[in-house]
């Protein structure tokens, strides 16, 4: 009986990662940071205090309220911006005088933090978007983007039609 024991624990620490993995447990890196507790360049002009948090964790602010028409869901937009991560980098841009950035709000055609902060913006407007990875690149990143990357965006909405 007792050469049972030890025999019978083996296949017990045996299964752990097993059923570590089953659980959900990952081990394929570092975790997603979060915005509450990023370290943001003062370049970004970020302040969580003066903006709003959505259920999903992204973070928006109107610097300018425009005053024109109203983005909402299934218009189609034009719009320029700027992104950069946590450190200041910029990312991508599309910023005047160049062609506004064109699509569909809500369509699937943007990172989720577009479709999520966007709507309700005015034409003329600027608003910032602090975007967790969840609904930006994700753990996988893009380009020149890392993986769990919070991303910060300028967007001028330009059109809604």
């Amino acid at each position: 009986m007792t050469t049972r024991i030890p025999r019978l624990l083996r296949t017990l620490l045996a299964a752990m990662p097993i059923v570590a993995l089953a659980c959900g447990a990952k081990s394929d890196g570092p975790t997603a940071p979060t915005i509450e507790t990023a370290t943001f360049a003062s370049s970004l002009g970020v302040d969580l205090t003066a903006s709003t948090r959505t259920s999903t964790g992204l973070y928006y602010r109107d610097l300018i309220v425009g005053t024109g028409a109203v983005a909402a869901s299934g218009n189609a937009l034009t719009v320029h911006y700027a992104g950069f991560v946590t450190s200041g980098t910029e990312f991508d841009y599309n910023i005047a005088p160049q062609t506004p950035y064109p699509f569909t709000l809500g369509a699937g055609t943007v990172i989720a933090g577009w479709d999520q902060g966007i709507p309700g913006m005015r034409v003329g407007g600027r608003r910032q978007l602090i975007i967790p990875p969840s609904l930006g690149y994700g753990s996988a990143g893009s380009g020149a983007i890392p993986g769990n990357s919070i991303l910060v965006f300028t967007v001028d909405l330009v059109t809604v039609k």
